[in-house]
């Protein structure tokens, strides 16, 4: 059994969701949105990114993080924004000595649905079948940050196969 928690940054809602592998199977521990106000500073949202993030760590437990990797094309002061949570993030897996997986979002994608370009709806309605829920989880951040978890437990699983088999991590998708 592994525990992943699966993270979508941003600075305005940063999602999570955290899950459990055992075996072939996943069950959904927990996910939600980290919010924060445009009207705070950024240092203010940083700090509660850091503050509310930690603390979903510590209630999960997790082995392993997944952060989704970042492509920005187009507007680079939002992608500056979102590096800077992201860099929170990966400060907070450092502080809990979290392994990290950063899977891009077609590699999540491929994943999880099995198509690398698949559109948004089709990966929350995979995450709402995979995890067996009534539901799609809301909001759309804190889906994707549970694919973003079973992408993470995919790789943790293909990286101790390669590993247990003699193999490098060099042999290992998506790493």
């Amino acid at each position: 059994m592994v525990r992943c928690i699966g993270i979508d940054p941003g600075l305005g809602r940063l999602g999570f969701g955290s899950v459990v592998q055992e075996g072939h199977s996943f069950r959904l521990i927990s996910f939600g949105c980290v919010e924060t106000s445009p009207k705070e500073s950024v240092p203010a949202r940083l700090d509660a990114i850091y503050r509310k993030l930690g603390e979903q760590i510590e209630l999960c437990s997790p082995d392993f993080m997944a952060v989704e990797k970042l492509f920005f094309g187009r507007n680079i002061t939002t992608a500056e924004y979102v590096w800077q949570a992201r860099g929170v993030v990966l400060l907070l897996a450092s502080q809990f000595n979290l392994p990290l997986y950063e899977p891009k979002p077609s590699q999540i994608k491929l994943c999880v649905c099995g198509y690398g370009n698949a559109p948004k709806e089709q990966l929350q309605r995979m995450v709402q079948r995979l995890l067996n829920l009534d539901e799609v989880p809301q909001p759309d951040d804190a889906a994707d940050a549970i694919a973003a978890a079973l992408t993470g437990c995919t790789m943790h699983s293909q990286e101790r196969r390669a590993v247990n088999s003699g193999g490098s991590h060099a042999s290992v998708p998506f790493r």
